[in-house]
């Protein structure tokens, strides 16, 4: 029979691994404990690491993403933007990143060859590989550039594309995010310091191995999935294989390769099939009782396909249709509510079950170092959920 682990395990090794419990010490250790912090929205980046400290942690992701460029923005997991370290940038950008790239530049090739505006690009393939190469070269001559000093620099980056010709949401649009796209996928450019404030998507581009002195190391990708999958089993296993397949986008046999070399061990998670490293198995103390307020697109909540262990009945409030975490209320490993902020500034939450009053008033605690922290920053996620929009009405 396989070692049993139940949900109050799996939730308190959350609780500890995660730094939800107590704070993590620096913002290295915080982004380490759950391996990337999601960063499609800016402003996650610096709420999920600010839930995991003991104090506001604007200045010092700032400072480890900009200055001392131990932390960096990429492409990886489901062609998701995400924050790591630079050891587990690596590993994402040979077992994760280079997949996409193969694939999306293939598709973007079929559509510059059918559905060029005003007419199709002749040899695509070619083409694409030309404006590639012509961008890197003037990204390396300026030393950084936005977006639309690139399209200054070579023109054929404002190529247009007829999108869903003929449907009422028919779009024309440059291909400039799409090459751009490529070539942070590729590893070839990086996200610098964003234009503005750290809520801003306007990012200045560098190449990757001047951002980041001599590049990353270079992987097989085989054994950068095995090291990334081993990586996820200590954040948030035990847990079902397709969680694992579904935080990494791999294929099943690329799932199957990578855990053939970490030889997880099979456990049951109260019924379900689950695996854990061979080193998971004894149980993690129970921390003290805990509550957080986590962003919107939290690794934590974000970090496992299957949630009901500790969702309970709450997506339909907290989730958009595409699965889209909003900003969510915990305690003690289970999700219990959710919040937002308003223009105003004030933090207002609701619980969705009973949690008695020691917890109210905790979370009530909470929400007021919450606000007290925004102080006159308003930050609006960028996917928006049931409970989130009707909270900062």
């Amino acid at each position: 029979m396989p070692p049993k682990i139940s949900t109050e395990q799996r939730r308190a090794r959350l609780a500890v691994r995660h730094h939800l419990a107590a704070p993590a010490p620096t913002v290295a250790d915080a982004v380490a404990g759950i391996v990337a912090l999601h960063a499609t929205d800016p402003a996650t980046v610096h709420l999920s690491a600010s839930a995991r400290l003991a104090a506001p942690a604007v200045s010092g992701v700032e400072q480890a993403l900009y200055d001392d460029r131990s932390l960096l923005r990429l492409l990886g997991m489901r062609r998701t933007v995400f924050v790591t370290d630079l050891e587990t940038a690596a590993l994402v950008q040979a077992g994760c990143a280079a997949d996409i790239v193969v694939k999306q530049r293939k598709l973007l090739e079929q559509h510059l060859g059918a559905q060029g505006h005003p007419e199709n690009v002749p040899e695509p393939a070619k083409w694409l590989a030309s404006v590639e190469a012509s961008v890197e070269a003037a990204l390396r001559a300026r030393g950084s550039a936005t977006a639309q000093q690139l399209s200054e620099d070579e023109p054929r980056l404002r190529q247009q594309l007829l999108m869903a010709a003929g449907k009422p949401y028919e779009a024309i649009g440059n291909v400039t995010s799409r090459v751009l796209f490529l070539l942070a996928a590729g590893g070839r450019i990086a996200r610098g310091r964003p234009r503005g404030s750290w809520l801003s998507t306007q990012y200045v581009w560098h190449p990757l191995d001047e951002w980041v002195t001599g590049g990353l190391r270079a992987w097989e990708p085989a054994a950068a999935r095995a090291e990334l999958a081993r990586r996820w089993l200590r954040a948030y296993g035990p847990a079902p294989v397709s969680d694992l397949r579904w935080w990494t986008g791999w294929t099943a046999g690329q799932a199957k390769q990578a855990l053939a070399a970490v030889s997880p061990v099979e456990v049951d998670l109260d019924g379900v099939p689950g695996i854990a490293l061979p080193a998971d198995l004894e149980p993690v103390p129970p921390p003290p009782p805990w509550v957080a307020f986590l962003p919107a697109l939290d690794p934590t909540p974000m970090g496992w396909q299957e949630r009901d262990w500790f969702l309970g009945p709450h997506r339909t409030a907290l989730f958009d249709r595409s699965g889209n975490v909003g900003p969510t209320i915990w305690s003690s490993g289970r999700v219990v509510g959710g919040w937002a902020q308003r223009p105003s500034g004030e933090i207002a939450w609701r619980l969705l079950e009973d949690v008695g009053t020691e917890v109210t008033s905790a979370v009530e605690t909470e929400a007021e170092r919450c606000a007290s922290w925004f102080g006159e920053v308003r930050a609006v996620p960028r996917f928006r959920t049931p409970l989130e929009r009707e909270l900062s009405a």
